[in-house]
């Protein structure tokens, strides 16, 4: 018996009011939150809290569905090597979110489990309802009302969860500290597990707890902490994977762009060199033209904060070119903008820009 399970998570501003949540079916699922965090948090919080929930089914097969290449990859790839090297990076500097990731390696022992990637914000059905969950709790968490905390899996335990950032627990229902108590399903475990079932689950991983990942492409630009969490064989295997086309150019394109609007990179005049096309030419909201050499000496003297945005389309209008659409927010309104995308010697750079103001 398989159960399958999407885990997402959500920051606004990230970090800032951040959720995370799984979900199965509508009367199995769980979220919570905190008043600060990062995305990053969030994603590994809800895997976290999906296997302390089914922990009283060992014998049961997990297939967690996953947007973030963060997480399979920090689980199933980099773990082992950070735990050898005393939760340290292959730079020597500490793993981010490093209390998380013994709590998972704790979790993990002895579990049968399978990561599998879907795309975001691309119509999944239980990912989409992971994110939506995840973000009312960054949102109930910014407006500081109480979250709903969901039903959690039947006959599971649910503890307190971990506050992000440091060894306190947060509750999944309000600030109070007071346990949440799920709910008492009609449906028994396992009908759940059927139902969570689905026609494409993998087979178990051999040797319970060594993990089977579904193939998918590794991302290496998922988002700024993931991108600060890369040692350098793991970038240039996921660089390599990119630019020999594995990715579709509509997802690689988008995960692009949010590369490029994190602070970290786009203070790196290297990164932009790369990123930005030598014929590069913005229209700002404010309708000032950049070209590529104002563009990239303003932004290493002035990255700005992170930008949050919700992408509108990705769409190749031709062999070469993606046009991508999409909303960014900010304190001073929302930018509908859009971003030209073209194929230029064997790496997609961006060649055009341009932000309106939206009414």
């Amino acid at each position: 018996m398989t159960i399958t399970a999407a885990a997402d998570g959500s920051a606004l501003g990230n970090p800032g009011p951040a959720g995370w949540a799984w979900y199965v079916n509508d009367d199995c699922w769980r979220a919570g939150g905190w008043p600060h965090g990062t995305n990053n948090q969030g994603e590994l919080m809800a895997v976290l809290d999906l296997l302390r929930a089914t922990a009283h089914l060992p014998g049961e097969d997990l297939r967690i569905l996953c947007d973030s290449q963060y997480v399979i990859n920090s689980i199933t790839k980099w773990m082992p090597g950070w735990k050898r090297k005393g939760w340290r990076k292959a730079d020597g500097k500490p793993v981010l979110n490093v209390e998380l990731l013994k709590e998972l390696d704790r979790e993990l022992a002895g579990r049968t489990y399978t990561f599998e990637w879907v795309k975001g914000h691309a119509g999944h059905e239980l990912n989409e309802a992971a994110d939506e969950r995840a973000r009312a709790a960054a949102t109930a968490y910014q407006q500081g009302v109480a979250a709903r905390s969901g039903p959690g899996f039947p006959g599971g335990h649910h503890p307190g969860t971990h506050q992000a950032g440091s060894g306190r627990s947060a509750n999944a229902h309000s600030s109070s500290g007071r346990e949440p108590q799920p709910a008492t399903l009609d449906i028994p475990v396992a009908a759940s597990a059927r139902q969570a079932t689905g026609p494409g689950a993998s087979a178990p991983a051999a040797g319970g707890g060594r993990p089977r990942i579904t193939p998918e492409p590794v991302t290496a630009f998922d988002e700024l902490d993931l991108f600060s969490e890369l040692d350098r064989e793991a970038l240039e295997e996921a660089e390599a994977t990119q630019q020999a086309g594995s990715i579709p150019p509509e997802a690689l394109v988008e995960e692009l762009e949010r590369e490029l609007l994190g602070p970290l990179v786009r203070g790196d005049i290297g990164r932009t060199a790369v990123l930005l096309h030598p014929d590069f030419m913005e229209i700002g909201s404010s309708g000032r033209v950049w070209t590529r050499d104002a563009m990239m000496m303003a932004l290493e003297e002035d990255p700005g904060e992170r930008t949050d945005i919700e992408i509108l389309g990705a769409d190749r209008i031709g062999a070469g070119a993606v046009l991508l659409t999409y909303r960014s927010f900010a304190r001073s309104g929302t930018t509908l903008r859009s971003s030209l995308w073209v194929l230029d010697g064997g790496r997609w750079r961006l060649r055009f820009h341009q932000g309106t103001p939206e009414a």
